[in-house]
């Protein structure tokens, strides 16, 4: 049987989340070190490592959290009918996570788990993502031929490659819309009929 955390132990946990979510606030994701956290928090940094495997773990979380948020918003505002509105409620969760490399890095590397145990906030975000994506597939005007599973898959596959390019030094200048809008008409417009 697992045992409960102590008081102190959340709290400690608590103070080192709020710390490092104020230090990213004040300079991004990638100036985070750990070294500030546990000075700012007034721990040693056992403690943090006695909370976090890492920094990435820390990143995670925090990431995690603005994932969450993102999907929040997305699932508040009214399903999109069209291409269009789908590819307006993705740009804001595509931008913060192409808003620095080390977003995306990090984003890139805990997406899937190699485990179980393992699965952590980001990973956890990448399944809400799928299921926003399928309601927004029945609810909308878009192809029928295929599962809405596979066709959101499909959209999570285009919306990376597009946040990949965005890294590309051929085709950074690009941004998001154009790209997104130009693979996920291909991917999700209905059948036309033959003539």
């Amino acid at each position: 049987m697992a045992r409960t955390p102590q008081k102190r132990t959340l709290e400690t946990r608590a103070r080192l989340v709020a710390v490092a979510q104020d230090i990213v606030a004040r300079n991004g994701f990638e100036a985070l070190r750990v070294e500030d956290v546990v000075q700012v928090a007034g721990v040693a940094k056992g403690t943090f490592f006695a909370h976090f495997r890492d920094k990435d773990a820390l990143m995670d979380r925090l990431i995690g959290a603005r994932l969450d948020a993102e999907i929040d918003a997305m699932v508040a505002a009214p399903p999109p009918r069209d291409l269009a509105q789908m590819v307006d409620r993705l740009v804001p969760l595509l931008t913060f996570m192409t808003s620095e490399r080390y977003v995306f890095d990090v984003i890139l590397r805990y997406s899937g788990a190699a485990a179980r145990e393992e699965i952590g906030a980001i990973a956890t975000t990448f399944g809400r993502q799928i299921e926003v994506f399928i309601g927004w597939i029945e609810g909308g005007d878009f192809r029928r031929d295929v599962p809405a599973a596979i066709l959101a898959e499909g959209v999570q596959a285009f919306a990376v490659q597009v946040m990949a390019l965005r890294f590309c030094a051929l085709h950074g200048g690009n941004g998001l819309r154009d790209p997104l809008s130009t693979y996920l008409a291909a991917w999700l417009s209905p059948p036309q009929p033959s003539a």
